[in-house]
């Protein structure tokens, strides 16, 4: 096999290959997928907020108050950011 012979099956397979990738970006995800990871995103988002605040409250003895603090920014930054992937999910 020539190099030209190569190059030109080189260039036919990644044409097919970009051509699949395209068409599974296209593909919408699965209902139960995408419900999955708007809830993953709201609870750890609420998970590191409290852990944060834990933290922050046995270094500085001030319990509870830097875990309800961090608790209700965790859900505000969990509720935002659900509502950007359903907005992005929607596109």
């Amino acid at each position: 096999m020539s190099k030209n012979q190569f190059k030109t099956r080189l260039e036919i397979a990644k044409k097919k290959l970009s051509k699949k990738d395209s068409e599974n970006k296209k593909e919408n995800p699965s209902p139960i997928g995408s419900a999955f990871k708007l809830s993953t995103e709201l609870v750890s988002a609420v998970a590191v907020g409290t852990i944060i605040g834990f933290i922050l409250d046995n270094t500085f003895g001030t319990k509870p108050w830097l875990i309800l603090i961090f608790f209700f920014v965790g859900v505000i930054a969990g509720i935002t950011n659900v509502i950007r992937s359903a907005k992005n999910m929607q596109k």
